[in-house]
Parts: C-alpha cells; sequence; structure tokens
C-alpha cells in the first residue's frame, strides 16, 4: 500500500484534492472540472483517496438506477503532509518530493497555455522570486500574515464571477555563516 505523502502527491491526486477544497461534489462534476483525466482514471484515483480516509463519501444520490457519490475532503489536514512525516525523509525523498511538486505546477501551466486564447496580462498570471532579509521574528510574522491572508481567501466558495487562481509558495532559506 502506498503512504500518505505517495497518495497525495499523484499529479492526478493532487488536483482532485485541490478541485475538492471547500466544496462537496461528485464524480461527474469533477470530471466536468478535470476532462482531461479519463473517466476510469479518475474513479480510480477517488478510490484510492477514499482509501486512504483523504476525502470521503459524504452522500450518495440514487440516479437512473445507480447510486452518484458526492465526495469532499475528510479532514484538510489529512490533504497536507504533516512536519513529522516530511521530518522522516531522507534529502533523496525530499527532492522527489519537491520534483513531483513542481511537475503538478508546471502541469497547470501547461494546460492553461493550452487553451486557444490566454492573455497572462489580464488573467493575471505571474511567477516571480524575491529573496528577504528576515530575523526569526519578523519571518514568523510574515508568515502568520501570508497564513492569515490565504485562509481568508482560499474560504472562497465556487460561484458565478469567480475564477479558481493556483497559487504555489516555495521557501528556501540560504544557509548563514551560523549555521
Amino acid at each position: 500500500m502506498e503512504n500518505t505523502i505517495d497518495v497525495i502527491l499523484h499529479p492526478v491526486r493532487i488536483r482532485i484534492i485541490q478541485a475538492l477544497i471547500n466544496q462537496q461534489i461528485t464524480a461527474q462534476q469533477l470530471k466536468e472540472l478535470l476532462p482531461d483525466i479519463p473517466q476510469a482514471s479518475l474513479y480510480r484515483h477517488l478510490k484510492k483517496l477514499v482509501e486512504a480516509k483523504i476525502i470521503h463519501i459524504v452522500d450518495e444520490i440514487p440516479n437512473r438506477g445507480t447510486v452518484e457519490k458526492v465526495y469532499s475532503i475528510n479532514d484538510p489536514n489529512k490533504a497536507v503532509i504533516g512536519p513529522e512525516e516530511l521530518n522522516k525523509l531522507s534529502k533523496e525523498e525530499h527532492l522527489g518530493l519537491f520534483i513531483k511538486f513542481m511537475a503538478n505546477l508546471m502541469g497547470e501551466y501547461e494546460r492553461y497555455l493550452s487553451h486557444e486564447k490566454f492573455n497572462l496580462v489580464n488573467d493575471g498570471v505571474s511567477y516571480r522570486q524575491t529573496s528577504m532579509n528576515l530575523n526569526e521574528a519578523e519571518f514568523a510574522e510574515f508568515i502568520k500574515e501570508m497564513t492569515a491572508v490565504y485562509k481568508k481567501f482560499s474560504a472562497n466558495k465556487p460561484q458565478t464571477g469567480r475564477r479558481r487562481r493556483t497559487l504555489a509558495t516555495i521557501i528556501i532559506p540560504n544557509q548563514t555563516k551560523e549555521q
């Protein structure tokens, strides 16, 4: 059986988890959100996420002789790799996880660019890197404020006029002479 990290970081399962944030949806609705994933693959990945207790079935709706399941994230904390699990990993395993993370971002960007009419400026697309000099207290304040902004806006439910956007954050500290 795959460990939780491998279950979460599969490219298709990452997309399913992202689609389920703050909403309960059926496999058919997921198929509409993720049209490039074959239906059989989608069901296989949903099953794996349910078995790993990362998502769960919140309702079953009878529909023309079948039962349509409604999925939701079981516990948002289970859809995240915790510090205990991360601390157990080797350097090579961390690098592998980072590569999977970056591959997922590249896939999302490629899907965006594959649309016939895309406009990076109008769509608010950006990628940038900045370095900041922060002491530990300033860094803690920065993380606290950034977390508050994430929480405020990631709680938004899908609705007309809202467009789903992906924001990825990577924080890599430089080594200092003191270390």
